[in-house]
């Protein structure tokens, strides 16, 4: 199995996959895939497995069992071009080892992130971080356009401005807006990429990093197949319950009456949208 992958994953070395209007992630290198997995885990679980079949299993068991120190031995370094503002965010996971571009010492490109106008949406009024899905008129979505466009625009005028005067770029800086894009190198280890994705790919996280983590959730499918299927079955795709979930659950499923307009059921309903759907509980 040591190279059964590698193949696959060789080819998207260095290839720029572009994000949003003038973003990209790059994968730069990477240290281990699915068999490195399996051979870190065999120093504790010994020699029992062999065959790639077995070898899935062992992949499978490890992260269903939350055995994720395995996974810590694949290491992925990527390139990542962004706005400051999903930079930002991205920054708060901090399992990983980053270099961005300074500001300091390189003259900032006139790059700037410009939503498309389909992403164009109102605040939630249930969701304080959030987007709502009400339509915004077009003229007004044609506005907002502009508006950025021309902050955009006087912000890198004044900025390019001082700097050709000799204003420090460190103090030059100052004067642009967080839709700036900006680069980076960023490794991180597949445990706790895998972790990056379950929130990022979330549908309540941004839209804007969101994409990112899409695009990223590719790059690690060529590079871990195995090691993706147990993180998609057990982790992104599988629903967490508390036990006071579980206990409505169970009445649900018994035929017991519960509260249809109680908090619980409408976290339950959430996480398991046939409830509301079927007229369950």
């Amino acid at each position: 199995m040591a190279h059964l992958f590698t193949e696959e994953a060789e080819r998207i070395l260095d290839k720029e996959f572009k994000v949003l209007d003038k973003g990209f992630i790059r994968l730069v290198d990477y240290f281990g895939n699915d068999a490195r997995i399996v051979q870190t885990a065999r120093v504790s679980y010994g020699e029992g497995t062999k065959t790639v079949r077995e070898d899935k299993s062992l992949i499978d068991y490890l992260w269903r069992n939350e055995h994720s120190s395995p996974f810590e031995h694949v290491v992925f370094t990527f390139h990542c071009k962004l706005p400051i503002f999903v930079a930002r965010q991205w920054i708060r996971h901090r399992t990983a080892r980053v270099n961005e571009i300074s500001g300091r010492y390189s003259v900032m490109k006139n790059e700037f992130y410009v939503p498309d106008e389909s992403e164009i949406q109102f605040q939630s009024g249930d969701n304080k971080q959030g987007r709502s899905e009400e339509e915004v008129p077009s003229d007004l979505k044609q506005k907002v356009l502009d508006i950025l466009s021309s902050v955009n625009d006087r912000s890198y005028n004044g900025y390019n401005e001082m700097v050709e005067s000799g204003i420090a770029r460190e103090l030059a800086r100052v004067s642009l807006p967080l839709s700036l894009y900006t680069e980076w190198y960023w490794q991180i280890d597949l445990k706790n990429l895998f972790h990056f994705l379950k929130l990022r790919l979330d549908i309540h996280a941004q839209y804007e990093i969101r994409k990112y983590a899409e695009v990223m959730s590719g790059i690690v499918q060529k590079v871990c197949p195995y090691a993706w299927e147990a993180f998609e079955e057990h982790t992104l795709k599988s629903v967490k319950l508390s036990s006071g979930e579980q206990g409505m659950l169970k009445d649900i499923i018994e035929g017991r009456k519960v509260d249809r307009e109680g908090r619980l059921f409408r976290i339950l309903s959430e996480k398991l949208p046939f409830l509301r759907e079927s007229g369950l509980g």
